[in-house]
């Protein structure tokens, strides 16, 4: 992995299989996109009130030329995301998405409409 990534941990301990597990969603990114420039990875963990157990949110930021693309997945009405790893699913699959998108456009893959001209 060549791209500089940053991992942070809110409101939980660091694991290392959680991280190796972006790393290799990382990677996959890298596949979509061979001139990443930098990807910053936020997961955090809050308590819900009146409710047990934790709900995760999975932040993401990703930097390419020319381009900065961010996911914000946030657990607060998807009781899935009490899991951690379904919350890092969504995040990435979403960011994978746009990514996907913003390779195609570079990529005049994308039909644009001709406007109309002025009568």
């Amino acid at each position: 992995m060549k791209l500089p990534l940053q991992i942070s941990f809110r409101g939980m301990e660091t694991s290392p299989a959680l991280e190796r597990r972006i790393r290799d969603k990382v990677a996959r990114l890298e596949r979509v996109h061979d001139r990443l420039m930098s990807c910053a990875v936020v997961v955090d963990a809050r308590t819900r009130r009146l409710h047990k157990g934790k709900v995760y949110r999975v932040g993401i930021d990703l930097r390419g030329p020319g381009f900065e693309l961010a996911v914000g997945k946030s657990g607060r009405r998807n009781p899935a995301h009490e899991d951690i790893t379904i919350a890092l699913r969504d995040a990435f699959d979403a960011i994978g998405r746009q990514l996907e998108d913003r390779v195609r456009i570079s990529r005049g893959d994308v039909k644009t409409h001709r406007t109309r001209a002025a009568v």
